[in-house]
C-alpha cells in the first residue's frame, strides 16, 4: 500500500512513521525548503503535559495526550520525563487552587519541597504543583530525529514540492493522501483558524531548571522548558490572528517580565531568538481526522501538536488501513458525525 504525506510538521512526520512502521509505502511532500521552514512545530514548547494542559482543555486532550508519554520515548532518545512544575507568587496562590482542581494526578509542594526538586528556587515560592510522570523534549531536535527515523525505515522526504504536485502524483499512483499542512488546509477546511504563539529562546548559564516551569498569573500566565546547555524557551502567548507577524513589543515584554519574576537572574539573559508561529485551530479547539474523498486531514492540533501528535498519527494510519475507527475521529464525506 502506498501513501503520500502532505507537511513535514509534528503531525506529518509522525503521521509518516506510523505510517511506515506498519509497513506502509510513505512519501512526505513538503513545500519549504528545509525541515522547520514555514512551520509552526519549529516554535513549540515541546512539553508533554497532558495533565497540566487539562487544567484548560477538554478531558480528550489529556486522553490522547497520554499516549505521547510512551510514543515519544520509543522513537526519540531526547525525551525528558522529569514531570512539571507549576508555581504562583504570593498574591496569586489562588491561581493554583484553581489549576489544582481543574486537573489531577499532581503533588501539592512546600517551599522545601521546591528546593528539593528545583535547587535555583529555593525560597522563591512557598506552595507548587507537580506532575511527577509529565515529560518535555526538544521540538526541533524530536523532529529531526522523526525524519531520521522515516529515512531509516526506507521512506522519503521531498522538499520544496507545491501541494498541487503530490496530489497529482498521489491520484496518478493510486495513493491515499494525509494532508498535515494545518492552517495551509484552510482551503479544505474552512472551518479552521490560526492562533498565533510568540516565544523567546534565551541563554542562561547561571539558573538550572530541569523540568518545565509554569507562572500562574491571572492575566500573563507563562512556561519556562529547559533546552540544554543553558538555553530556555519561554513562551507562550495566544492572539487569535492567522498572520505570522513578528513578535510585539508587549509580548516580550510580558514574556521577559514574567521570567524575570520566576528568577531574577532572567534580566541578564542573552536572547538568542525570537519566533512567532500560527497554530492551526478548530471552533472547539480540539483535533481532528476527516476523511474527504481520497484525502485523510489530520489538523486542528491548536497548542498540543507534540502532545498530541502521536494519538492523531495512529488514528490516521488506522483510517488508511481500514483497520477500524477509533472513538476520538472525525470522519468527514457525504456525512459528518462527531464522536465524543
Amino acid at each position: 500500500m502506498r501513501a503520500i504525506v502532505l507537511g513535514a510538521g509534528v503531525a506529518g512526520l509522525a503521521c509518516a512513521v506510523e505510517l511506515a512502521e506498519r509497513g506502509v509505502a510513505v512519501e512526505v511532500l513538503e513545500r519549504g525548503e528545509r525541515l522547520g521552514a514555514g512551520c509552526c512545530s519549529w516554535f513549540a514548547g515541546g512539553m508533554l503535559a497532558p495533565w497540566c494542559e487539562r487544567e484548560s482543555a477538554e478531558p480528550l486532550v489529556a486522553t490522547l495526550g497520554l499516549e505521547s508519554l510512551s510514543w515519544w520515548p520509543a522513537r526519540f532518545p531526547g525525551t525528558v520525563r522529569r514531570g512539571s512544575l507549576v508555581v504562583a507568587h504570593g498574591r496569586d496562590t489562588g491561581e493554583l487552587r484553581q489549576f489544582a482542581r481543574r486537573t489531577e494526578h499532581y503533588e501539592w509542594l512546600d517551599a522545601q519541597g521546591i528546593a528539593a526538586l528545583e535547587p535555583d528556587l529555593a525560597g522563591r515560592f512557598s506552595q507548587a504543583l507537580y506532575f511527577p510522570d509529565e515529560g518535555h523534549l526538544n521540538p526541533r531536535a524530536a523532529l529531526a530525529a522523526l525524519a531520521a527515523r522515516l529515512t531509516g525505515l526506507g521512506r522519503s522526504i521531498r522538499f520544496g514540492t507545491a501541494v498541487e504536485s503530490g496530489r497529482e502524483a498521489a491520484r496518478a499512483a493510486g495513493c491515499t493522501v494525509i494532508d498535515c499542512r494545518g492552517l495551509a488546509a484552510r482551503d479544505a477546511l474552512q472551518d479552521l483558524r490560526g492562533v498565533k504563539g510568540e516565544m523567546l529562546v534565551v541563554k542562561l548559564p547561571d539558573v538550572s531548571l530541569s523540568r518545565p516551569v509554569r507562572v500562574l498569573h491571572p492575566r500573563v500566565p507563562i512556561y519556562i522548558v529547559p533546552r540544554g546547555d543553558g538555553h530556555y524557551m519561554i513562551g507562550a502567548t495566544m492572539i487569535e490572528s492567522d498572520q505570522p507577524t513578528r513578535i510585539t513589543a508587549r509580548a516580550m515584554l510580558e514574556l521577559l517580565g514574567a521570567a524575570y519574576a520566576l528568577h531574577p537572574a532572567f534580566g541578564e539573559a542573552e536572547i538568542v531568538e525570537i519566533g512567532t508561529g500560527v497554530r492551526p485551530a478548530f471552533q472547539d479547539n480540539l483535533p481532528h481526522v476527516r476523511r474527504i474523498g481520497d484525502t485523510v486531514y489530520v489538523n486542528g492540533l491548536y497548542r498540543h501538536g507534540f502532545l498530541l501528535a502521536p494519538a492523531l498519527a495512529r488514528q490516521a494510519a488506522e483510517e488508511v488501513l481500514a483497520a477500524g475507527h477509533s472513538p476520538e475521529v472525525m470522519h468527514e464525506d457525504s456525512r459528518q458525525r462527531r464522536l465524543a
